[in-house]
């Protein structure tokens, strides 16, 4: 009995221990556990706490291309980082959404923005290639991937992935992800997103596209280079193929639409880049918009920014350029591409620039020749000086010595200038008329001596002129470097009864919201008598019919013009306007040479002139230069300035009134009497 008991007292003892062993490796256990969670957790937080936040996603804003339009809303040029438009998820047709999801991840719909077994298909195939070849990534991730992360891969960027990928889609709807995912995706040739790749492989909304051209796109993303039709034809349309077949097998399309689709052609968009026609006005746009607002605001937030340009003019003025660069280079036998040229056409009422050629290439020189180059303006700085003159007394009908001059100049080797004329005589004594027409610099340089240097350049400056004017007598020929624009908008005062208008490029710049950056208003400035800028047109017109712009005469409607030639004819020049459109005309190298000694304004400027006004003004209504009140017509004499006799043929002036030569000898003779 006590050895029974002896027994039993062992075997609890055993039992006891037992249980204690049990309990200590289940306490064990649950502290281990506990500390592997604890570890976890804080490991999974020290792992995510770098990853983003999501919210931002509601408020979508991608960078994406800000588009410039012509005068008639017509896209002419984009200015872009990616080149991306957006398109709303509900504006894509069922088809493209159905490819793309058949494509990328079939199981979308079910998810919860990661798909366990893509994973484990993934995690094997890749174990057993030794190297990562698969991802298993859902749409779901890629806008994870592309919104948040690098394209590395690694393992912790997988994880990283599927537990954003998670996030997002409880964040968002289906569609909201689909959204992204199409407007972000990148699909070759510098596109990005479906509605930008639709335009560019196809020339159509993405709104537009069908079940063949779907396929075709929804097969790009995993390699879009390799699987280009333009670089891979056949590559491409085996990737449709698998496409088209997942579409079938997902239930989307039957066999026959899979068939048809597949065989039906694809008529592709030329990726050739587009011939810029404004190049230059384009460039003067984008530099604009940088400036005042930034790079950042040009290139990511979608301005539309419209412009004042006629395409149509555009393209007549760089016809006209490259004709007439042509022309000179045969007749002169330059190396050719040599010899520039600048086009510059402005609104005379509004100062919108209809056209504008800065130079032969934009390709080879951004340089700007019609807004950035100073040139020495030659004869063509003349009629500021003759307006100047009129508004100081002096009228066409004054009458001038063109004889020798003789000025103290230090600069010249025997210190003193004596100016010539172009053809190195003098006619004696001629009306001012008869000097602008006929451009005789002697004539003009007396004339400044007598109203003043000083009052001239201020003149000038007053009319638009803002380079520096030098303040010298040599500022009646023109010596003074300036740009050809300044040089129109001068002139345009002319044409526009004494006011002056800004040249603008832009007339509108509007966000992607609708938000008006800025909008141009016209705001004219009567800066001279408009009497007094009806005289100076009213001479220069004779400068198209009988004088230095007589090549332009064929136009066959009133033009008033001034040609300009520099020394050693490195310059020519060609300014001409009518009551609606001013346009001026450079020709010259870039570094200063002779362009050929026959080779003045009224040769080598003034036919591309006429070429591109000819087509410019077509189909427009021919006007005369209004006449202001307070001018009057007298019958003159152009030799002596004096009135003509009944038998005279004479030159019809015009004049202030109170100033012609019959009411001021009448107011003499009144004197007389008193």
């Amino acid at each position: 009995m006590f050895l029974n008991r002896k027994k039993s007292n062992r075997k609890n003892e055993g039992e006891a221990k037992k249980l204690s062993s049990l309990f200590n490796f289940f306490l064990g256990f649950v502290v281990f556990i506990l500390v592997m969670t604890v570890f976890g957790v804080i490991g999974f937080y020290a792992f995510t706490m770098d990853l983003p936040g999501i919210d931002a996603l509601k408020d979508y804003r991608p960078s994406i291309s800000s588009r410039v339009y012509d005068d008639k809303n017509e896209l002419i040029d984009e200015f872009f980082l990616e080149d991306r438009k957006l398109i709303k998820i509900k504006e894509v047709p069922r088809v493209v959404v159905q490819a793309f999801v058949a494509a990328e991840d079939s199981r979308f719909f079910a998810h919860k923005g990661f798909d366990l077994q893509s994973i484990f298909r993934a995690v094997f195939k890749n174990i057993e290639a030794g190297h990562i070849i698969q991802g298993g990534s859902t749409i779901t991730q890629q806008v994870a991937k592309m919104m948040y992360l690098s394209p590395e891969k690694k393992y912790t960027r997988k994880f990283k992935e599927a537990i954003l990928a998670y996030k997002i889609d409880r964040y968002l709807t289906k569609d909201e992800i689909l959204n992204l995912y199409l407007n972000q995706i990148y699909l070759g040739h510098g596109t990005y997103g479906i509605e930008s790749a639709s335009l560019g492989y196809f020339g159509k909304s993405a709104r537009e596209l069908k079940l063949h051209e779907a396929a075709l796109l929804a097969g790009m993303p995993k390699a879009p280079s390799n699987y280009s039709p333009f670089l891979h034809y056949d590559k491409a349309k085996q990737r449709q193929y698998y496409v088209l077949t997942r579409m079938k097998e997902d239930g989307y399309i039957s066999q026959e639409e899979m068939e048809k689709a597949y065989a039906a052609p694809m008529n592709l968009r030329s990726i050739r880049p587009k011939d810029k026609m404004a190049a230059y006005f384009v460039e003067t746009v984008r530099r604009y918009v940088q400036e005042k607002y930034g790079a950042d605001v040009l290139y990511k937030e979608g301005l539309s920014i419209y412009t004042t340009l006629d395409l149509t003019a555009q393209k007549y003025a760089g016809e006209a350029m490259e004709r007439g660069l042509k022309e000179l280079e045969e007749r002169n036998k330059y190396k050719s591409g040599l010899v520039q040229g600048a086009l510059f056409c402005m609104d005379v009422r509004t100062g919108a620039i209809r056209a504008m050629v800065g130079g032969r290439d934009f390709n080879q020189s951004e340089f700007n020749r019609a807004t950035q180059s100073r040139r020495q303006a030659g004869s063509a700085f003349k009629p500021i000086i003759y307006t100047a003159a009129f508004d100081k007394g002096m009228t066409p009908a004054t009458v001038i010595d063109d004889s020798p001059l003789a000025v103290d100049d230090v600069s010249q080797p025997d210190g003193i200038w004596r100016p010539k004329n172009f053809d190195d005589k003098f006619m004696g004594p001629i009306t001012l008329r008869t000097a602008l027409v006929l451009s005789r610099n002697v004539v003009t340089v007396k004339i400044l001596q007598e109203i003043g240097i000083d009052y001239a350049v201020s003149y000038a400056m007053n009319m638009g002129i803002t380079s520096p004017l030098v303040r010298t007598l040599s500022l009646a020929l023109g010596a003074s470097g300036v740009t050809l624009q300044e040089l129109v908008q001068a002139y345009g005062v002319l044409a526009n009864q004494g006011q002056k208008v800004s040249p603008f490029f832009i007339k509108k710049i509007v966000d992607r919201t609708g938000n008006v950056f800025e909008e141009t208003k016209v705001q004219p400035e009567q800066v001279i008598d408009p009497r007094i800028a009806f005289i100076t047109t009213h001479v220069m017109q004779d400068v198209v019919t009988s004088g230095t712009g007589t090549r332009v005469r064929s136009i066959g409607r009133p033009v008033a013009a001034k040609t300009g030639t520099t020394n050693d004819t490195r310059d020519a020049w060609f300014i001409g306007m009518t009551p609606s459109l001013i346009t001026g005309v450079w020709i010259g190298f870039d570094q200063e040479a002779s362009l050929g000694s026959q080779e003045v304004g009224g040769r080598a400027a003034a036919p591309i002139w006429l070429y591109f006004m000819e087509k410019a003004l077509q189909n427009t209504p021919v006007e005369s230069f209004p006449v202001p009140e307070g001018i009057v017509f007298e019958k003159i004499n152009p030799k002596t300035g004096e009135p003509a006799g009944p038998s005279e043929k004479g030159t019809n002036e015009a004049f202030l009134l109170g100033t012609s030569p019959s009411s001021t000898l009448g107011d003499s003779i009144k004197g007389l009497f008193r």
